[in-house]
Formats: structure tokens, C-alpha cells, sequence
């Protein structure tokens, strides 16, 4: 049963959840119309009340304290629960409305999910579709988060899992280029020649290879690399070397022949090839905007 102390404590908690989120008493402050000597004060009623430190204030940043992430850990279940009531009392009313939060890898958003998003929003006017690229992690709770997709072989297994196709990674280059260097016969062979990858980390021009009981690991390298897939696809148009790409991102350039498959008899490993997984959080109550979000684009996608 809840006790005079906990009810006193939840408004805080809340308040406490938008200081971490905004990284910031100025900015939290502006989000809950309060000011911020108001909302310190109130984060110091907290500490006080659960007899733990929260923050490490200095005069240039705020830095959540060990026992503070765990408690805001908690924190945002709390909310998520809130979150469900308001969720509730909204399917009282049948129409799809309100604001729905979207993350996806940015190839997967751009080449894929990009062409329905006009069309969804034309046929439910009353939803405000938010959008993020998110190539990496994702905390549903902790990112505001209402769906997320990602090209995985590993999905959460916390969330609901909706299934809605495979993807590969392939190695392409445009035909210009393959005339003037060469076609690579073997992975090795791609030390010899000008690769694009993505420069987002240490290790994003390691690549992968299997076929059959073989494996090779090849480092390449290349004059020119960009995390963005479109503009990387440009540059394999234009000749500047061999990309690797996602299936799907370059399936019309094979089409009209402005690229060709590379090394096409191996396998390219990465944690971001297998299943395109659609998650979202477990919930015996599920909005009307996430239903027809979700259901209009399981239909899109597998038909």
C-alpha cells in the first residue's frame, strides 16, 4: 500500500528523472516551468528524504552519483507506468491520436521506412510522428522511445519482438571502377583496392568474411568515408571504390546496373545484418496511435 511518505516522494522522483534527462537544472527547469533554484531545492528535499546523494555538483557540469542511476533506473519504470494510465484512459477514445517516437538505424530510415511515412501520416492526421537515426544501443525507457527497429541477429529479449524481414550486407562497386582496378576474386584482394565504410569507430573498415569453413578478416582502407548510406552509395556511383552497404540500400542501383556485387559467393559478418526487428515495450494496453503504427507498417513491409 502506498504510504504518506512514498506519494510525497513520486512528483520529486519525476522532477528528478528531467534533471538527468536535460543534464541540466537550467534546462530541466525550462521543461517543467519551474526555476532552477527551485527545482536544486527540490532535488535536495530528495536527497534528503532517501538519505543518498543524487548529484556531484560542480560550477561546469552535473554528474549523476552511482546510487543516483540506480534510483533513476527505478525512477523510469515508475513513469513508464504512469505512462500506461495515461495510455489507458486514451484508448477510452477509438481514434489514433497523439505523438509517437520512431528510432531506426539511418539506412534503414532513409531507404526504407522513408517512403511510408507521408502516406501513414496523410491517413491518420491526428498522429505527430517523431522520428530518430539510431545506429547504435537503444534504451526504449530511458530514450523516450515508443518503437524501435534495428538489423539485428540479437533483439532484446525484454521487448516484443515483430519480425519483419532479413537483411545482408553486400559489397558493391560501380562498373568504371571494376574496369579500371579490377574485379576482387578473394577478401584479401581488397588491400589492393579503394574501399568506403562508415568511420564511425576504430573498427568500422574491419570486415568480416565466411564461406563455408573459411574466414578472413581484412582491415581496408580508402580515400573517402561517411556514416551516412546515401551519400556513401554516391560515392561507389561515382567510382571512388568498393562499399559496403545493407541489401536493401543498394537494391535499385543493381537494378539499374549503376553498381555491381562484389565477392558475392562470401559472407560479411557484422552485429548489424540478420533479422529487421520492429521492438517495443511489453504492455497489456497498447495505444491506438502504436496499434495502427505498428500494423501499417508490418503490412507495408511484408506484403
Amino acid at each position: 500500500m502506498l504510504n504518506h511518505k512514498l506519494v510525497a516522494l513520486l512528483p520529486d522522483l519525476a522532477a528528478f528523472i528531467q534533471v538527468v534527462n536535460e543534464g541540466s537544472f537550467t534546462g530541466a527547469a525550462k521543461k517543467l516551468e519551474v526555476t532552477p533554484s527551485a527545482l536544486s531545492k527540490l532535488i535536495t528535499r530528495l536527497e534528503n528524504a532517501l538519505s543518498v546523494k543524487l548529484f556531484e555538483r560542480t560550477t561546469r557540469q552535473l554528474i549523476i552519483t552511482n546510487a543516483g542511476k540506480k534510483i533513476y533506473d527505478q525512477a523510469l519504470v515508475m513513469v513508464n507506468a504512469a505512462q500506461q494510465a495515461v495510455d489507458i484512459a486514451d484508448q477510452q477514445h477509438e481514434e489514433a491520436k497523439g505523438s509517437l517516437t520512431i528510432a531506426a538505424p539511418e539506412a534503414f530510415l532513409n531507404s526504407v521506412l522513408q517512403p511510408h511515412v507521408v502516406p501513414f501520416l496523410k491517413l491518420y492526421p491526428h498522429i505527430q510522428l517523431k522520428l530518430r537515426v539510431a545506429d547504435g544501443e537503444i534504451d526504449l525507457l530511458r530514450d523516450g522511445i515508443d518503437i524501435a527497429f534495428k538489423l539485428t541477429d540479437h533483439p532484446d529479449e525484454n521487448l516484443v519482438l515483430k519480425e519483419i524481414g532479413k537483411t545482408n550486407l553486400v559489397l558493391v562497386a560501380s562498373p568504371s571502377y571494376l574496369f579500371e582496378r579490377g574485379v576482387p576474386v578473394h577478401p584479401t584482394e581488397l588491400l589492393d583496392h579503394d574501399c568506403l565504410y562508415l568511420a564511425e569507430t576504430d573498427k568500422d573498415n574491419v570486415w568480416d568474411f565466411l564461406k563455408d569453413d573459411e574466414f578472413h578478416t581484412v582491415k581496408v582502407k580508402g580515400r573517402y568515408a561517411v556514416n551516412h548510406s546515401q551519400m556513401r552509395l554516391t560515392g561507389v556511383k561515382n567510382g571512388l571504390g568498393i562499399g559496403l552497404f545493407h541489401d536493401f540500400v543498394v537494391k535499385e542501383a543493381l537494378k539499374s546496373g549503376e553498381v555491381i556485387k562484389v565477392l558475392d559467393d562470401w559472407t560479411v559478418k557484422s552485429s548489424y545484418h540478420g533479422a529487421i526487428a520492429m521492438q517495443f515495450a511489453q504492455s497489456k494496453y497498447m495505444s491506438a496511435r502504436m496499434r495502427v503504427f505498428i500494423d501499417y507498417i508490418h503490412q507495408a513491409l511484408t506484403d
